[in-house]
């Protein structure tokens, strides 16, 4: 069942605000089954609006529009719309009484521009707003249905939880579809496609599979869509199974599940703890973990070495050796994580050293170029990785380069 979402409002065009509902909107219908063909953000102009309804509702039985229902002059869409279905608005008692209650404390009087609000196109049906004075409308035409939506988010999520989608999946048939996320990691997305060629080869044609590059990791979505829920996942998880012998070292996780929440629920199964020692990753690491709820139980904390006298102090890391290697080496950084492990008293410890750049970089070690350690059970291992010149990509590859290479050897080499 095809969907046209429909952004209203100059604010996105320039910038100034980022288009966040067609994003969650499209995925919550796809998780319904519906599928969204194309979105389009327009300017808060008529003959805009005019414009991609009439090319909307040509394509899609179903066109759901978010902004421009505000109190303003500049909120146009209810005219618009009584435009392009030929109707008038007409107060509506029902939807000017929500407006009081929801103003009710927050305001000295209603206003005229307040009041207007309760005028709504006669043609359609009121879907009423319990979180925001615009009512949802929701116009029947012989092609589908159009529904305007609140551009407020929270406002136009509370409408599609529990009005807009029910009422659509009432409505229309979507069928079934299923969708299987694999988090690869260390694979350029050229370089895992032609690896996968003859394994694409061999899925169904029911199958569809999407490559999604990200800093230092790709996610392989496989989408299938049907009648039979049963068949469809057998196939997916058949797909699955058989890239097990083609790339499984180099994956790491699956759907939604991140690198820190994969780390920190094998820790928990260890009964173990964590700490970082970091230089060039600046205390990213420390973030990715803090990010997720219940990280206390595994993170002990990390110390942010960015200079040779705080590696020295905090860690231990031995003046001889910062001289004799530098502070981007396999000995420093090894000698960070063994620090680290000391000092925070924990069961496991990663240090990351680098040149994030954009300078510092050398013939030697250019711009790119990261050490990490990883310390454990009286044992220190270390990689260099060079994750090339853009400063924050690096620092976000190395943190999370760190995180799934330490869940790999956990589980794989029992570190």
């Amino acid at each position: 069942m095809q969907v046209d979402i429909v952004t209203i409002g100059d604010e996105l065009l320039i910038g100034q605000v980022i288009d966040t509902n067609s994003a969650w909107m499209g995925q919550e219908l796809n998780k319904s089954g519906f599928f969204v063909h194309r979105i389009t953000s327009v300017s808060d102009k008529e003959d805009e609006i005019l414009s991609v309804l009439k090319e909307t509702t040509s394509r899609s039985s179903i066109v759901l529009v978010t902004g421009g229902l505000g109190p303003t002059r500049d909120d146009i869409t209810k005219a618009a719309l009584c435009k392009f279905f030929n109707t008038q608005l007409v107060f509506n008692k029902d939807v000017f009484s929500d407006i009081e209650q929801f103003l009710k404390g927050r305001v000295s009087g209603i206003n005229q521009l307040n009041r207007d609000q309760a005028l709504v196109p006669e043609q359609c049906t009121v879907i009423r707003n319990s979180v925001g004075t615009a009512p949802i409308m929701w116009f029947n035409h012989p092609g589908g249905v159009v529904v305007s939506m609140p551009g407020v988010p929270s406002e136009m999520k509370t409408a599609m939880t529990n009005e807009i989608v029910p009422r659509l999946s009432a409505q229309f048939d979507t069928g079934v579809v299923r969708h299987k996320t694999v988090h690869v990691f260390n694979i350029p997305e050229a370089v895992l496609a032609e690896m996968l060629a003859q394994w694409e080869d061999a899925i169904p044609d029911f199958l569809k599979v999407a490559y999604l590059p990200s800093p230092g990791k790709l996610r392989l979505r496989l989408s299938g869509r049907g009648k039979d829920a049963s068949a469809i996942d057998a196939a997916i998880d058949k797909a699955v199974s058989a890239l097990y012998p083609i790339i499984g070292e180099h994956i790491f996780g699956y759907d939604d599940e991140l690198p820190q929440t994969a780390l920190m629920n094998i820790l928990k199964q260890k009964n173990a703890t964590i700490a970082f020692a970091e230089s060039c990753s600046g205390g990213y690491l420390s973030h990715l973990m803090t990010s997720i709820p219940g990280a206390s139980a595994v993170f002990k904390g990390g110390i942010t070495a960015y200079s040779n006298e705080i590696k020295h102090t905090l860690l231990g890391v031995e003046n001889g050796t910062l001289a004799s290697y530098g502070a981007v080496s396999r000995q420093v950084v090894e000698e960070m994580a063994v620090g680290a492990l000391m000092a925070l008293q924990s069961d496991y410890a990663i240090a990351t050293s680098g040149i994030a750049g954009p300078d510092g970089g050398s013939q030697e070690k250019p711009v790119g170029t990261v050490w990490i350690a990883w310390a454990a059970n009286g044992k220190v291992t270390s990689r260099m990785f060079n994750f090339g010149n853009h400063r924050e990509r690096t620092i976000i590859r190395t943190a999370e380069a760190a995180i799934i290479v330490l869940k790999q050897m956990i589980e794989i080499e029992n570190f």
